[in-house]
């Protein structure tokens, strides 16, 4: 039942020394701010991170090819190593089961490509079909690059978002004809790509198209594959690796190649990468929690201590309360309420503050890896109930101990 006069007493026992109460106030409200903000940026680096993989599947696997550094089995340091079509069917056919998406590339970077009156510089790059899901691209108009297309060697392209903005000026391109180094292909698609503008800054092509029109004859500049992904992570990720392990192997005893050499075969392997910076975020994560909630208990102890003060100055009051007749749970309730009063006062407000805070600053910070920095509101306020609940285990030790206190030697005492 609410009770207004001992609202006013407590009210009134606050009062007595604003001082001391409005630090302990502000040390309990600075811990849940504190925390509120580093759960808000632990969250946006997961969200930054997330965004930044969102580009590209994160089960993918990426070959590429340099010089040799090394000499090996009479062969010199500084040969070129060229990948061929029949080393992407090689080695899709080989480990075909473990395998989910497939594409060779013949890319030509920073490409022209001119529409009427309007050109631009994309990547041109030619692929496979599978190439769309490897790079989660979305199909806005039209349709993507299929077998047929391949097959054929047929001049048609897919555009990005970004390019039908910038070359057609928002209408639609499909069965327009471009421009790429002077010979023309017919616009049968647009996509785009959740890593926007950075990741739309390419065009695809057929490869055969592409080696055709760029005299790459069955030359490949790169292989990409994304593994066929388990439900246990780490199975997927020893599958994976173990792909790696057998591709590189492989193309090194095709090529002659040094298996200490590094540099000549290069292979990428994103799900590895991808549970490593997760475990990182994890991590950082961990230690927002363990600094967050360190000083949350900061502010606590700080509660309790003033409670401790708070019942040695009212010993006598409590004395006569109990000479009076007072029951202890009611001398425990009374000092509990003063306890919970200013927790859940500070805590309420440190939580709007920081709240009010990360929705003013969040969008306004421009970082590839920080990306709408946050907290979910039902976990902030079970924060703020548990620190309620912790600072009621702060007021019962004094509480309990003003309950024991015998009336005459309280009054004795003073």
């Amino acid at each position: 039942m609410f009770d207004i006069e001992r609202w006013q007493e407590i009210f009134d026992t606050l009062k007595k020394n604003k001082l001391r109460t409005i630090l302990t106030g502000v040390s309990v409200a600075s811990g849940i701010f504190i925390l509120v903000v580093l759960l808000g940026f632990s969250s946006g680096i997961q969200n930054g991170v997330t965004e930044q993989f969102s580009g590209d599947a994160t089960n993918r696997i990426s070959i590429r090819t340099r010089s040799t550094t090394k000499g090996y089995k009479g062969l010199n340091p500084n040969r070129r190593i060229q990948l061929k079509n029949e080393d992407f069917n090689t080695i899709s056919n080989t480990y075909n089961d473990y395998l989910e998406y497939k594409s060779a590339g013949y890319s030509i970077w920073g490409g022209l490509m001119n529409y009427k009156n309007e050109s631009g510089n994309y990547s041109i790059r030619g692929v496979y079909p599978d190439f769309q899901f490897i790079e989660n691209a979305e199909i806005l108009e039209g349709r993507f690059i299929n077998f047929g297309d391949i097959d054929a060697s047929r001049k048609v392209i897919v555009v990005g978002n970004k390019a039908k903005k910038e070359l057609f000026k928002g209408k639609s391109p499909i069965g327009e004809l471009v421009s790429v180094y002077g010979i023309n292909f017919k616009v049968i698609g647009v996509y785009t790509d959740p890593g926007g503008d950075r990741e739309e800054g390419s065009v695809y092509i057929p490869i055969s198209s592409a080696q055709i029109a760029f005299n790459g004859g069955d030359n490949i500049r790169d292989m990409t594959f994304t593994v066929a992904m388990s439900d246990n992570l780490d199975e997927a990720l020893e599958i994976s690796n173990a792909l790696v392990a057998g591709i590189e192997n492989d193309i090194k005893q095709k090529y002659i190649i040094s298996p200490d050499d590094r540099a000549a075969v290069r292979v990428d392997n994103s799900l590895e990468e991808a549970i490593k910076i997760y475990s990182l975020i994890d991590i950082i994560k961990a230690v927002f929690w363990f600094v967050g909630i360190g000083t949350i208990i900061a502010g606590v102890v700080g509660v309790g201590n003033i409670m401790i003060i708070i019942v040695k100055e009212r010993t006598k009051e409590i004395g006569i309360r109990k000479a009076l007749g007072a029951e202890p749970l009611s001398i425990i309730w009374m000092i509990l309420q003063e306890s919970i009063f200013v927790t859940m006062f500070s805590g309420l407000f440190g939580l709007i503050v920081g709240l009010g805070l990360l929705e003013i600053v969040g969008p306004t910070i421009e970082n590839d890896f920080i990306k709408y920095p946050q907290v979910d509101f039902s976990t902030a306020l079970t924060t703020v109930f548990i620190l309620v609940a912790a600072g009621t285990v702060a007021g019962f030790i004094p509480a309990y101990r003003a309950a024991k206190i015998k009336p005459i030697v309280a009054l004795r005492d003073q």
